[in-house]
């Protein structure tokens, strides 16, 4: 069947079906997400219920999509308002549509660009998502100050500490930014091992790739009695367990 769903007329067939049920779900859930940050505004200032409806999006993509095949495994925390810092690796764009497969709510740090795409940037000010624009050089101190909000306000977020995709699937160096945020904080690192996202979108192709991806929990890293020079440390040991999780998931489905 896996063969079957990898040929060209295959991948073609169902690239229009997903890229329909994906606009369709979008014009269903963005004008829910609007009606529910209407009607949840005066209790819920970290708009953690419009989030978690706009994040379904990605559920239910996934679930029309019969060449995507997305699991959640490892750790996942108990208590959906515990504030995280959640980090993971970032391999392709489909690492947010796995990641919202988690069942809590978390604000992203994203590009600018994706505030602009109609529907998607319309849910994501609604939900609260954090906006980065690269060509900005205070851009970063004003999503980190963002970020502190959010998680003032008991929801999670969400950043990607490679800064970009990367372009060959290893994993590339973190940046400080979520670590020092964590440790201003307080609130623990939530790292994520994310492999197989790869393969969902094929470069320079319109449809979709085939795709089982994963995105596996790690063990939250405590950060209330670190410093700020305890930064680089927290880091590479957030790398570290991310970098040893995927080897071994590569290890695993190579046997």
């Amino acid at each position: 069947m896996s063969r079957l769903l990898r040929s060209t007329p295959a991948r073609t067939v169902l690239s229009l079906w997903s890229w329909f049920t994906l606009g369709l779900t979008l014009i269903v859930i963005v004008p829910s997400v609007a009606i529910l940050r209407l009607v949840t505004a005066p209790f819920d200032a970290g708009r953690y219920h419009a989030g978690l409806l706009f994040r379904k999006t990605a559920v239910i993509h996934q679930k029309l999509n019969p060449l995507w095949r997305f699991r959640v495994s490892g750790n996942v925390p108990d208590d959906p308002r515990r504030p995280y810092v959640v980090v993971a690796n970032h391999e392709s764009f489909v690492d947010i549509l796995l990641i919202s497969h988690l069942p809590f709510e978390m604000k992203w740090m994203s590009k600018s660009e994706f505030f602009k795409i109609p529907f998607v940037g319309w849910a994501m000010r609604l939900a609260g998502d954090i906006r980065l624009d690269r060509g900005d050089k205070k851009a970063g101190a004003r999503a980190l100050q963002e970020c502190r909000d959010r998680l003032g306000k008991q929801v999670s977020v969400m950043i990607f500490p490679e800064g970009t995709r990367s372009r060959t699937g290893e994993l590339q160096e973190f940046k400080d930014g979520a670590f020092r945020l964590a440790i201003d904080t307080g609130a623990p690192i939530l790292p994520l091992a994310v492999l197989g996202t790869r393969d969902a979108l094929v470069k320079h192709d319109w449809r979709f790739g085939y795709s089982h991806a994963e995105v596996r929990v790690l063990d939250p890293i405590p950060t209330e009695q670190l410093t700020r020079d305890e930064v680089d440390e927290l880091r590479d040991r957030t790398r570290g367990m991310i970098a040893e999780t995927l080897d071994q998931m590569r290890a695993a489905r190579a046997s």
